[in-house]
C-alpha cells in the first residue's frame, strides 16, 4: 500500500519494510510525550535495564496494540482524522511514580492532570473500526520499566518519584509495530478545535 501525506498535512514516516507480510498489521494509538521529556524518560527506562526503552517513544496509550487487516487501514485513518478534528488541545501533567504490581510488573510515571481528557479521547477512538474491549480499565500513564527484576522495578519507582513534566497535547499518533520490535509512527493527526 502506497504511503501518502496525512490529510492533516503533518509529516509521516513510511511503514517499515520489516512489517508483517500476512495482510495483518499491529497498530496502536498514542499520545507521544514531547521533547525534551520523552527522550528523558526513554533514557531513564534504558538506564533501568528495560530492553523496550528505544523500541517505542515515551507515551500515553489510547488504543493498546490491536491487530487489523491492511485493508482496514484507510477506514481507520479516516476515523482518526474525524476524532482529531473534533478534539481540543489539552494539558497533561506528569508527576511521580506508581506501579501495577502485583497484577503486572510495570512501573510508570503518573498522569495527574489531563486524565479526563485522555479518557474521553480513548473512548472516542475505540468506536467504529477500532471498537474493542479493554483487558484492564483505562488508566493513563507513561511506562518507565516493564517486566524487569523486582530490584530494577523498585529502583525505577524510587528514582523517578520526584519527576514532573507539563506539556500540551495537540495531536495523536497512529503507530505500527514492526517485526523488528520497533513501533513506528505511521501518521500523526493534529487536533482541529481551538485550544483552551
Amino acid at each position: 500500500m502506497a504511503r501518502r501525506m496525512s490529510t492533516m498535512g503533518l509529516p509521516v514516516q513510511p511503514p517499515s519494510p520489516e512489517g508483517r507480510s500476512d495482510g495483518l498489521i499491529t497498530i496502536g494509538v498514542l499520545i507521544e510525550v514531547p521533547p525534551p521529556f520523552g527522550a528523558q524518560l526513554q533514557a531513564w527506562r534504558a538506564d533501568f535495564g528495560d530492553p523496550l526503552a528505544w523500541l517505542i517513544p515515551a507515551h500515553v496509550t489510547l488504543l493498546p496494540p490491536t491487530v487489523v487487516t491492511d485493508v482496514q487501514v484507510d477506514e481507520i485513518e479516516e476515523h482518526l482524522v474525524k476524532i482529531a478534528a473534533g478534539t481540543r488541545p489539552f494539558g497533561v501533567r506528569l508527576s511521580g511514580t506508581d506501579s501495577f504490581r502485583p497484577v503486572s510488573p510495570v512501573v510508570y510515571v503518573r498522569v495527574i492532570d489531563g486524565i479526563e481528557a485522555c479518557d474521553e479521547l480513548q473512548r472516542r477512538i475505540r468506536t467504529g473500526p477500532l471498537e474493542r474491549e479493554l483487558h484492564f480499565p483505562f488508566h493513563p500513564h507513561v511506562t518507565v520499566a516493564h517486566e524487569l527484576e523486582p530490584s530494577a522495578l523498585d529502583r525505577a519507582q524510587r528514582t523517578l518519584t520526584g519527576y514532573a513534566a507539563d506539556f500540551l497535547v495537540d495531536s495523536i499518533g497512529l503507530y505500527e509495530h514492526g517485526r523488528d520490535g520497533h513501533w513506528r509512527n505511521r501518521l500523526r493527526f493534529g487536533f482541529g478545535l481551538a485550544g483552551p
